[in-house]
């Protein structure tokens, strides 16, 4: 299985933050990904600067595409919303990480996979616990759950479900 994260703390030309991973999803689903589950949207501050905007995000599952063409089509998508590559962890229109692609272990100058951090990231643990409990983690062989149970307190506090979700009529 293939899993991305979208996330977004600025509003665009296209919107709101909600508007901008609307968008991202949709111009996956035109690049052909065949998404299979999207989570519902989660808050959570900026980090490491918690008075910049707060970022929403979500998680959503796919399969069948391939590594290059999914990294082409996903810095194209950060292009056409409006993303400006800055420092790290200023604050942008839209993210998108691939956080596991089909259990792949990858260390390049481009890409590393999974997600070097994916386990220290409620944003990115609690979505994949919503769509895919059963997921594990490549490297630590770890499943979402056991990972949420090792954040701080306050990182498992600080995240807010929005239980808006998205309906794409698409998604098989």
């Amino acid at each position: 299985m293939i899993h991305l994260n979208l996330g977004s703390n600025l509003n665009s030309n296209h919107g709101s933050r909600f508007d901008n991973i609307l968008i991202a999803i949709k111009l996956l689903l035109e690049a052909k990904l065949k998404i299979v589950g999207i989570s519902n949207f989660y808050e959570t501050p900026s980090y490491p600067n918690h008075k910049l905007p707060k970022f929403i995000n979500i998680g959503l599952s796919a399969k069948n595409y391939e590594l290059s063409k999914l990294c082409k089509t996903i810095n194209l998508i950060e292009k056409k919303i409006g993303r400006i590559k800055t420092k790290k962890n200023d604050p942008r229109v839209i993210d998108i990480d691939i956080i596991d692609f089909n259990g792949k272990i990858k260390d390049s100058k481009n890409l590393i996979l999974p997600h070097p951090r994916a386990h220290l990231r409620n944003f990115v643990l609690y979505p994949i616990l919503e769509i895919d409990p059963k997921w594990s983690h490549p490297i630590l062989k770890k499943n979402a759950q056991f990972l949420i149970n090792n954040l701080s307190q306050k990182s498992r506090i600080e995240i807010t479900r929005l239980y808006k979700n998205v309906k794409i009529n698409h998604v098989k």
